[in-house]
């Protein structure tokens, strides 16, 4: 399989801070580097739409017009990279994961793990038990202001509490799954949850 393109910042080296609240082996930055595994994708709101499946079932479809429309939540949380840095107290709005699965009539989740798939072919895999009760986020806005392209807007997930390969970019369809399955990165070497503070950043870590 020919290797996708990666963008500098998968192979940073960058120096250690003993920083007192970081993750082991992480760096603090107050920049916001952007790292893809490919080209960063044009997306119109007016083209852009969002699912949620269970298995091959449609549960629920939406707009940019009707996803805006949803309950928003906005979060302040730190965001932690598999290359190491860290950018803490960043400030996200978006519909709440536990939120979608009300809207479209769920009192709990139908299967235990998710698969993400994402605009360019991008997919990642996630427990539900990490997605629901406040820890994750459909994020279109940014500090403020609508998610930039290079960051993944229109919309990403946002799953703070593990690396930020789990918050995918350019994020059009979260699929429920009976049984867990290896994304992108996963099926590359990757660890496959990722928990910046246990250090889980590649397969056996």
């Amino acid at each position: 399989m020919d290797r996708p393109p990666v963008s500098r910042g998968f192979k940073s080296k960058r120096h250690r801070s003993e920083t007192a609240g970081l993750p082991p082996g992480q760096y603090l930055t107050t920049d916001f580097p952007v790292l893809s595994a490919g080209p960063t994708p044009a997306i119109r709101v007016t083209d852009w739409k969002i699912a949620l499946q269970l298995g091959g079932s449609l549960l629920g479809k939406w707009t940019w017009d009707e996803f805006e429309a949803l309950p928003q939540t906005t979060i302040t949380v730190d965001i932690h990279c598999v290359t190491k840095w860290t950018k803490l107290n960043t400030v996200w709005q978006g519909v709440s994961f536990d939120d979608l699965l009300k809207v479209v009539g769920l009192s709990e989740p139908p299967d235990a793990f998710v698969m993400a798939h994402c605009d360019g072919g991008y997919t990642t895999n996630l427990p539900v038990a990490d997605l629901v009760a406040g820890k994750a986020v459909v994020a279109t806005r940014y500090d403020g202001l609508p998610l930039a392209p290079a960051h993944g807007g229109p919309a990403r997930l946002l799953v703070p509490h593990l690396y930020f390969w789990k918050s995918a970019k350019w994020l059009r369809r979260l699929r429920f799954m009976p049984r867990d399955e290896p994304g992108f990165w996963e099926s590359r070497g990757y660890h496959n949850y990722g928990d910046p503070w246990r250090e889980q950043r590649y397969d056996g870590d």
